[in-house]
């Protein structure tokens, strides 16, 4: 994983129709809440191998299980050969948001830090959107040491 030298206005340009609109609309949407973070693009191979282009929104830094500082994002969009992800790696009260919301979320399928649905409208918009933004205001206090 790798930030990429394309943006990701770049990636949504390249997108095809009718997943184009659904994921600019989003975009958009996870912009504004995450407005103050830097949005950017990365790529290369990610979970099981696969190659990947994600759009990230904010900073987060963390030390894995082997002790080694990773930076990675608070939130992530990506589309999929049948479907749009939104990546979420906030954890309260060691559970993952993800698990936390997925109950509300709408017509999608969830895993412990991952939404997947076809359409937009399969998602509750402003459930997802409260979560990102839960989601940030977890990361920047642990950022702050709180």
């Amino acid at each position: 994983m790798q930030r990429s030298k394309r943006t990701p206005d770049d990636y949504l340009a390249a997108l095809p129709e009718p997943q184009a609109a659904d994921m600019r609309r989003l975009d958009d949407a996870i912009s504004t809440v995450m407005a103050g973070h830097e949005r950017y693009l990365i790529e290369g191979k990610f979970w099981g191998g696969s190659d990947q282009e994600i759009i990230a929104y904010g900073t987060h830094v963390y030390t894995n299980r082997s002790g080694k500082t990773v930076e990675w994002h608070i939130a992530g969009l990506a589309l999929q050969k049948n479907y749009m992800s939104v990546y979420l790696n906030a954890v309260e009260d060691n559970r993952y948001l993800v698990e936390t919301y997925a109950s509300r979320l709408g017509k999608v399928k969830t895993g412990k830090s991952a939404i997947t649905f076809k359409r937009l409208e399969d998602v509750e918009l402003d459930v997802l959107l409260a979560m990102i933004a839960h989601a940030r205001d977890i990361m920047a206090a642990t950022e702050a040491g709180a």
